[in-house]
């Protein structure tokens, strides 16, 4: 999905030109392969999961060739996984990580069965989309990664009121998918019908949508796909249960089948690490 500012005039048009600007891409990728990665870090928390089991048909054009998403009976799981980040930066910076901003950011993936027919070393999302509420992330990582496709919403709050967690993302005129949503606390652990196809228990489904170890995602004009590595050591004990409270999908949700209410789930706090990039080469390496 090429890269859209919502907001008007030169400036913006110059950042849908960074953003989207191939020729760029292929310098960065010429000079990045001779330099260590440069590993990233953050404290994310009030971290919101959203579920939704969907029609394979209506996800299945969002999927890159080499890449097939886990499926049972015809259907998918979708998840958007929203939190903000407490300085997002270089992990060389140590301690003076903190002088990084800490934007709001939400994630848009699918599960990954299999690359090029080979099912993947460790457990994997496909990105469909990232959205930021900072124009700084989201036209720095179109720049600097291939597996970030990144956009910038127009309007962007996730935060906690009391005992509920809401959020708003609105797309405006830009490329951002759009969503609202409100969850509060909950006790109950149940399984819904809809997941039981995939998953014996709650604390199975949580464990297999919250532990990922890696994400790809399409790079655009290169006919490739790319990788990243993450580190995201979620304490199962943490994961709270979430009612949700209201939800309201944007266009892009409501074309995908995504709906009704989502299975949702929370994790308060957990430290997050991008260790390394790569772009596969044919054969999936």
């Amino acid at each position: 999905m090429r890269f859209r500012h919502p907001g008007w005039g030169p400036v913006a048009r110059l950042f849908d030109w960074l953003a989207n600007q191939r020729a760029l891409a292929r310098l960065r990728r010429a000079v990045f392969a001779r330099l260590p990665f440069l590993r990233q870090e953050s404290d994310v928390h009030d971290v919101v999961y959203l579920n939704w089991v969907v029609l394979l048909e209506r996800v299945r054009p969002l999927v890159p060739d080499g890449v097939r998403i886990a499926e049972r009976g015809g259907h998918a799981i979708l998840t958007v996984l929203t939190y903000a980040h407490k300085h997002f930066g270089p992990a060389f910076l140590g301690q003076w990580r903190g002088i990084c901003p800490s934007p709001l950011q939400s994630n848009w993936r699918l599960y990954v069965e299999t690359i090029d027919g080979v099912a993947p070393a460790q457990p994997t999302v496909l990105f469909l989309a990232n959205v930021f509420d900072s124009t700084a992330y989201a036209v720095g990582t179109r720049c600097f990664s291939d597996a970030l496709p990144s956009h910038v919403a127009e309007r962007f709050r996730h935060d906690v009121e009391r005992d509920r967690i809401v959020t708003r993302i609105e797309g405006g005129a830009g490329s951002a998918p759009s969503l609202s949503s409100v969850v509060a606390r909950s006790d109950e652990r149940g399984l819904p019908a809809a997941y039981q196809a995939w998953f014996d228990t709650w604390e199975q489904a949580i464990a297999a949508l919250s532990l990922q170890d890696a994400a790809i995602a399409a790079v655009p004009g290169l006919q490739r796909n790319a990788i990243a590595g993450i580190d995201l050591p979620i304490d199962l004990a943490q994961v709270q249960p979430l009612r949700v409270v209201e939800f309201a999908p944007g266009e892009w949700l409501q074309s995908l089948g995504a709906t009704s209410a989502p299975f949702a789930f929370g994790v308060p706090w957990v430290h997050f690490r991008v260790l390394w990039e790569r772009v596969l080469q044919p054969g999936g390496t």
